[in-house]
């Protein structure tokens, strides 16, 4: 099992930045593409960016310009530098794992999420 712990959401004003951080735990000894989902109330969970392990990367258009997705490999974190927030921003921010490399090097292909952070942008 792997588990994904996110930090950093809060209560930010149009404008502003915030740094989201999301790290896998458990049976991992190395993780493959890993994202960030936004979901709104009443609206359907949304990719907002996402990165090989590789380091590719892939944004929605919403975001794109002002997101920026890294990752460090060594400790199996995903990050969501969010600048010139705007108040659409507003939701709850998951991130993922599709698929890692077990402790063992054994292949576990499940798509693991976080719990989610709430993020407020108010105007």
């Amino acid at each position: 099992q792997v588990q994904l712990v996110e930090s950093g959401g809060g209560l930010v004003q149009a404008g502003e930045s915030l740094r989201l951080s999301c790290a896998a735990s458990g049976n991992i000894f190395s993780s493959n593409a890993m994202g960030w989902y936004h979901q709104a109330p009443g609206k359907q969970r949304e990719l907002v960016a996402s990165i090989t392990s590789g380091g590719s990367t892939n944004y929605a258009d919403s975001v794109k310009g002002r997101f920026t997705i890294s990752r460090d490999n060594a400790k199996n974190t995903v990050y969501l530098r969010m600048n010139s927030l705007k108040p659409e921003d507003t939701a709850v921010y998951y991130c993922n794992v599709n698929g890692v490399r077990t402790r063992l090097h054994t292949i576990d292909l499940n798509t693991y999420w976080g719990q989610g952070t709430q993020v407020t942008v108010s105007s």
